[in-house]
């Protein structure tokens, strides 16, 4: 263990871009802007130290399309940290992650077991292989309008009435915590010969406390994507894509390579490096501290009266099998205001900033570099808010999740003819592009499925309160784009 220790205490990209900067060497390579001389305005943004450190590939910096030295080892050590059989550097993002595994795990008509409440980039990969969504719909909480975990009940009754399905993919944890049973998952699919895809970008920290909800690795997925960047410490695009043993990962980077930049950033590089040695050496102890911060958080919102900061209480051992409790998820329709009107009002009247608000929940994400003072600042606007702000809540539309019904598949949809209609006379047509409010980025119609007049009636309810609409051609979202008819 002191071996492995030691040996995490290496940041082997992080050293040879050091080693460059010492070097002052003379460029006459990309990128254009000549350590910041030729763009004097970015440089003073950024800093000379940053500027400096955006460099391109060259033979002692390694390359991300075909590592063989520096980035080779730094990957090896994530693997290690992480306990993968291998380790990717991601710089797309985990929407890079999340599509290069289903990219390398499934193929045109190929079906993929998965619960519809993902994220657009599982669709969007869909999209482009033309493999065949089979949908398990989560239980929903009606009271806080958000999707559960998916039950092994309802995988099993799946895979039964999909014996060809070649994998099965899994939020865990979801944006609000909830956690399926992703042990028993992994079990049932082995047993069936399909393979176990995690979107883990909410999950880093799981790595690093026995306390926490299980990680993908641990509980034997053959990949998981794992967004660094967010509860990890890197720099924001930056992503691990971790698979095990099962997995023949010289393939996968062959799929990595399809989309992937031939002209990766050495400032996300670097970051993912010494963000993993900086979780090696102290996760442990930095997200126990995490936890304390989030649990005392919750316990104050509650005592406010009229919040909801949900936690382990709603662990049910099926659609709740375990918590994240690092998430701080607040339901607040109680005080008569929406997660969005929430958001604003922090971010208008208190310069605070969270990570979202939807048409029930606001979610404050804790992590690493938080700090006890930040937490009382938010718990004293939001009891602010409530005395200034609250109002009856009997005027509030319904949020509950609505899950959406799958005529076509999402790339023969896409594809297809399509007409543009007015939003309100779009009900009974099949949707050929996106629509989601980001974050989270779970979208609420997606190519190919049935428009209701309940669906309809739940997008005018988000863009009224505020919510951030994104996915369709019509910026303003007066107008979908739908199928044909006939």
């Amino acid at each position: 263990m002191e071996k492995i220790q030691n040996k995490q205490m290496r940041a082997p990209v992080y050293e040879a871009l050091e080693k460059l900067r010492k070097q002052r060497v003379v460029p006459f390579d990309v990128p254009g802007h000549k350590r910041g001389r030729g763009n004097p305005e970015l440089a003073e943004l950024l800093g000379e130290k940053c500027v400096n450190l955006d460099v391109n590939s060259m033979k002692p910096l390694d390359n991300l399309c075909h590592p063989v030295s520096v980035i080779k080892e730094a990957e090896e050590l994530a693997a290690e940290a992480f306990g993968a059989a291998h380790a990717f550097f991601m710089v797309g993002g985990t929407t890079s992650s999340v599509q290069s595994m289903i990219l390398s795990s499934c193929h045109a008509g190929e079906k993929i077991i998965l619960p519809r409440n993902v994220h657009k980039s599982v669709i969007n990969a869909l999209v482009l292989n033309g493999a065949i969504p089979v949908y398990v719909n989560p239980e929903v909480d009606q009271k806080l309008g958000i999707s559960l975990g998916m039950e092994t009940a309802a995988i099993e009754k799946a895979m039964k009435e999909n014996p060809d399905a070649v994998c099965i993919l899994v939020n865990n944890p979801t944006y609000y915590g909830i956690c399926s049973d992703l042990k028993r998952i992994v079990e049932l699919a082995h047993a069936q010969g399909m393979k176990v895809l995690v979107d883990e970008a909410h999950g880093t920290h799981l790595y690093f406390r026995k306390d926490l909800p299980i990680s993908a690795m641990e509980a034997g997925a053959d990949m998981a994507s794992v967004s660094m960047h967010k509860s990890g410490g890197s720099l924001t695009q930056s992503s691990l894509l971790l698979v095990n043993d099962s997995v023949n990962w010289e393939y996968v980077s062959q799929i990595i390579n399809l989309t992937q930049t031939t002209s990766a950033s050495y400032l996300l590089l670097s970051s993912l490096d010494i963000s993993r040695r900086n979780l090696a050496l102290r996760g442990e102890e930095s997200f126990g501290k995490v936890i304390s911060m989030a649990e005392y958080a919750r316990e104050e919102i509650n005592q406010i009266g009229g919040y909801y900061a949900y936690g382990k209480e709603m662990v049910n051992g099926g659609s709740v099998y375990d918590f994240d409790v690092t998430k701080l998820s607040v339901y607040t329709r109680d005080i008569g205001l929406a997660g969005i009107e929430v958001y604003d009002l922090l971010r208008d009247e208190y310069d605070i900033q969270i990570e979202f608000g939807d048409l029930s929940n606001i979610l404050a994400y804790i992590s690493i570099g938080d700090r006890i003072q930040d937490i009382e600042r938010l718990v004293g606007a939001l009891s602010d808010i409530k005395r200034l702000y609250s109002r009856d809540s009997s005027a509030l539309l319904s949020a509950e999740y609505i899950a959406p019904k799958v005529y076509v598949a999402p790339q023969q949809a896409f594809y297809s003819k399509k007409v543009s209609v007015p939003l309100r006379k779009a009900a009974g047509r099949i949707c050929s592009e996106f629509v989601m409010c980001y974050p989270p980025g779970i979208p609420i119609l997606a190519p190919g499925e049935l428009i209701t007049e309940q669906i309809v009636e739940y997008i005018q309810y988000a863009k009224e309160k505020g919510c951030s609409m994104q996915g369709t051609e019509d910026p303003n979202m007066d107008r979908l784009n739908v199928l044909e008819e006939g």
